[in-house]
Order: structure tokens, then C-alpha cells, then sequence
């Protein structure tokens, strides 16, 4: 959903953790990021000829400690920049399971295949989750009083947990939301990713061949939900107008040099500069350059 806001020219940071799955992760993330955080060499760990964060998703790791913290310090710089900027913030719980340092008894974003014994895992309570994320709203809020912030739950199935422990999860995280809506009434919604896979949906053929992860068809329909519910008619206008430009950047020509071809992407370049006209503050800097390879090929 994060990289589909991206796509519609909506100004998102996306994931400066990567993809984290339970609350007390994601708010440990947050905190970290609202003080500016800066990680060195003590805060990462060599296993497997990588440096890791804990924190972090693997995608951060590296050969090299310097990289990995390169990395990490980029992202967080990134985010903490942009935090007073923020309208709304929208956050995915995906498991209510945790894995604590068996030395630290930390929770750990990522384990990047330690022993599980090197992890034994629990699972958080409702009060636990909501005491968390009362502390940590009410900072965000006095920060930033326009905030508004948006719940998901994530209905991709944990199997790894049990089925039923899934569901124990589920329930747990969908709980505490719930009350924090009633803490936060006016800052705090909660969009039922997780209810429109499962009981509007109903069926396997919704979910993809490893029948955890939704579907293309799954995605695209809970999308639409999420525009429809969530986002402005003007800005469904814009969001329509990039979709458009996008959609003719992929189209695929039987002869790229062509003039026939250049033509076409001078009127792709023209909506561009139409669109950056009324809109200033749409970035299609990725779209310009493609244009500008593919004219010059």
C-alpha cells in the first residue's frame, strides 16, 4: 500500500525501518526516529559475514559496518526531517508475537536467523500494546496537533505462529486499536484491510499460491476500498492524472527510435509539465529521466 501512495505522487517515507511486523517494534521505530537517532557500530552485529540491525530489515544489512550504518543513519536522518511535516501517519500491525534477546530481553524487529533459541517469543497483551501507544500518541499529538493517524491490521496469515495463535494475534491487535480509537477519537481511525479480505472476500482464490499473502486481485480491490474510504475527490483527480502518465511510461513500442515513438513521449513530457504546473509539488523526477534516456536512445 505504502509503494501505491508512492506511486500516486503522494509525499510518503515508506518503511525508513523497513517492514516491521509487531507494535512494540514499530513504536520503538517511531521513538527513534521523533529523537533524531544517529546508531553506531555498537548498535549492529556481525553474523554471517552481514552487519545487522535488530531493528532492521535485512534489506539494511551489509558486508560492510560502515554501509549498514550508512544506510540505517540515511533513512532515520531522512525521517526525522520530515516529522513535522506530517498529516497523517498510517501504521500496519501485522503479529502481536514478539521475539525478546534471550541476554537483553529486548524485542527484536528482526532475528536475521539466529537460533530461534537465542529468541524465546511471547505474545503482547491488548494493555500492554495500548499503554505503549497512549505514550507515544500523546508525544506525536503535542508535537503535532493536526496529526491524524490511520491503523491497519495486516491480513496475511502468520502460519508460522499456528493458525490459532494467528488468530489469538489477530484478535489481540484489532483489540487494542479498538481502544485506542476511544483514547484518540479524533485522531485515531482504523481502515479494515484485514476485515475486507476475510469477510468480504471469503475465498482462497484471494490469496496467492502460498495462500498467506493476498492476491494481485486482493490488493488492487482493497486499494480501491482505501482510495474510495480514505482519500479526497480532488486528490483522486490527481492520483487519476499521474496513473495516466504512468501508464503510458509502460507502454512497450515495437520501434523505440521511432520519431513516431519520440512524439509520444514529448506528449508524455507535456503532461508532465501540464500536471508540475497546477501541481508543483508532484515529484516526477523518476518519470523525467526516463523520458529523457528514451528520447536520447
Amino acid at each position: 500500500m505504502g509503494q501505491r501512495l508512492v506511486d500516486a505522487k503522494f509525499r510518503c517515507d515508506v518503511n525508513p525501518y523497513g517492514v516491521l511486523y509487531n507494535p512494540f517494534s514499530i513504536s520503538a521505530a517511531l521513538r527513534e526516529i521523533i529523537a533524531g537517532r544517529c546508531y553506531n557500530e555498537n548498535d549492529i552485529f556481525l553474523f554471517h559475514e552481514l552487519w545487522h540491525s535488530a531493528m532492521h530489515h535485512g534489506s539494511f544489512s551489509s558486508v560492510s559496518a560502515e554501509e549498514t550504518l550508512a544506510g540505517i543513519n540515511g533513512r532515520l536522518k531522512s525521517a526525522h526531517e520530515r516529522l513535522d511535516r506530517l498529516d497523517c501517519l498510517l501504521l500496519t500491525f501485522g503479529s502481536a508475537w514478539v521475539y525478546e534477546n534471550k541476554k537483553t530481553g529486548t524485542v527484536v524487529a528482526n532475528c536475521h536467523k539466529h537460533p530461534e533459541s537465542c529468541f524465546p517469543r511471547r505474545m503482547l497483551s491488548v494493555c500492554e500494546i495500548v499503554s505503549d501507544y497512549t505514550s507515544l500518541l500523546s508525544g506525536l499529538l503535542a508535537r503535532i496537533p493536526r496529526l491524524k493517524v490511520l491503523f491497519t491490521v495486516s491480513p496475511i496469515r502468520h502460519v508460522r505462529d499456528g493458525m490459532h495463535a494467528n488468530q489469538l494475534s489477530k484478535a489481540t491487535l484489532l483489540l487494542a486499536v479498538n481502544q485506542l480509537q476511544a483514547t484518540f477519537p479524533e485522531h485515531v481511525f482504523y481502515f479494515p484491510a484485514y476485515e475486507l479480505l476475510l469477510d468480504e472476500l471469503r475465498d482462497y482464490r484471494f490469496y496467492a499460491e502460498d495462500m498467506v499473502h493476498p492476491s494481485e486481485t486482493a490488493i488492487r480491490y482493497v486499494w480501491e476500498r482505501f482510495t474510495r474510504s480514505c482519500i479526497s475527490a480532488d486528490a483522486l483527480r490527481i492520483m487519476e492524472e499521474s496513473e495516466n502518465i504512468r501508464k503510458m511510461l509502460s507502454h512497450k513500442p515495437f520501434y523505440p527510435a521511432s520519431e513516431e515513438y519520440k512524439r509520444f513521449l514529448g506528449q508524455i513530457v507535456l503532461k508532465i509539465d501540464q500536471l508540475n504546473g497546477k501541481y508543483p509539488y508532484l515529484d516526477f523526477q523518476k518519470e523525467r529521466e526516463i523520458c529523457r534516456i528514451r528520447l536520447k536512445a
